[in-house]
């Protein structure tokens, strides 16, 4: 059970990340892509799957997308009437802002009979205008649903410049946060950086620590490059070069996720810290999808070797 795999806190969570269809797609061709979805993931052995909620976050950069903002259908009807045959469970991320205080309420009440996840995310800048704050949706979630376990979003490198990733994080963990999903990484410099902050703060306040899943997402052409960067994924220019000129992006990729992970992995044992990891494709494209499940595949047996008999 999910639930007693987050309060365990222990290492070697695995999940799958994906974005709902568009929500201009018919219901039958909705229904066709979860049923490719389905088949693509049941077999994988999955802890969790986890659903986003997708922003336009035009606020947040003045560069324009590289590919254009189209409305998904919400997470939450999407595991409900399309995802029923996938027996694994959903973490729902749900964009806070959007609510008001009374809607968030009905919100959570949902199924309070049944163990819900989500992953409560806050606005994507300053700029953007929200009705509900991500400390008022935790407060009222608590008070609401005891069988909602939501968890936080971390960005490791933010942590670059702010120095204080951890302190947010900590932040959230004391509002009821029981688990964090990082962005995708690829600098494993900003990840261990705050790792190594988390750790400590933590052994000398007593505290906790609790899972966190780190993203990996597989890069298979230039303009995924550049998707991702827009999206905020930070990207040493050594390794973006090395994706660049490579004669094949995907692979080379791939082994630089597995890589990253491994060494994020093999710090998070020596300190005791409870790693997990989350996998997703940001592309739509079927090569990089396929890259992307047999990653978790890898990382999987990564998980094994690494932790033995400590895998939750």
């Amino acid at each position: 059970m999910l639930r007693d795999k987050l309060l365990a806190r222990k290492p070697g969570l695995i999940s799958y990340g994906m974005t709902p269809p568009k929500a201009t797609h018919t219901p039958e061709k909705i229904a066709e892509i979860a049923q490719k979805q389905c088949e693509r993931l049941r077999d994988l052995d999955l802890d969790a799957l986890i659903l986003y909620d997708v922003q336009e976050e035009a606020d947040r950069i003045e560069q324009e997308r590289p590919f254009p903002y189209l409305q998904t259908v919400s997470p939450d009807t999407y595991s409900k009437q399309y995802l029923n045959e996938l027996h694994v469970p959903k973490i729902i991320y749900n964009c806070v802002g959007n609510y008001s205080r009374e809607a968030f309420i009905d919100w959570a009440r949902k199924d309070a009979d049944q163990d819900r996840y989500s992953v409560f995310v806050g606005s994507s800048s300053s700029k953007q205008q929200v009705h509900l704050g991500l400390s008022d949706a935790y407060q009222l979630s608590e008070a609401h649903n005891d069988n909602l376990i939501f968890g936080g979003v971390v960005i490791p490198e933010r942590h670059l410049s702010k120095q204080d990733e951890h302190l947010r994080v900590v932040s959230k963990m004391k509002n009821g946060c029981d688990f964090f999903v990082t962005q995708a990484i690829y600098n494993v410099e900003a990840s261990k950086n705050f790792l190594s902050d988390y750790f400590y703060y933590c052994s000398e306040n007593g505290i906790d620590m609790v899972p966190i899943l780190f993203n990996l997402a597989p890069c298979g052409s230039t303009k995924t490059l550049e998707f991702m960067k827009w999206l905020g994924i930070s990207i040493p220019k050594w390794l973006e070069n090395d994706l660049k000129y490579s004669s094949d992006v995907l692979d080379q990729s791939i082994r630089h996720c597995q890589k990253i992970f491994e060494e994020i992995l093999e710090y998070g044992i020596e300190k005791g810290i409870p790693i997990g990891c989350s996998i997703e494709s940001v592309s739509t494209r079927k090569v990089e999808i396929d890259a992307s499940v047999e990653l978790v595949k890898n990382i999987k047996s990564l998980l094994g070797k690494k932790l033995g008999s400590s895998v939750v």
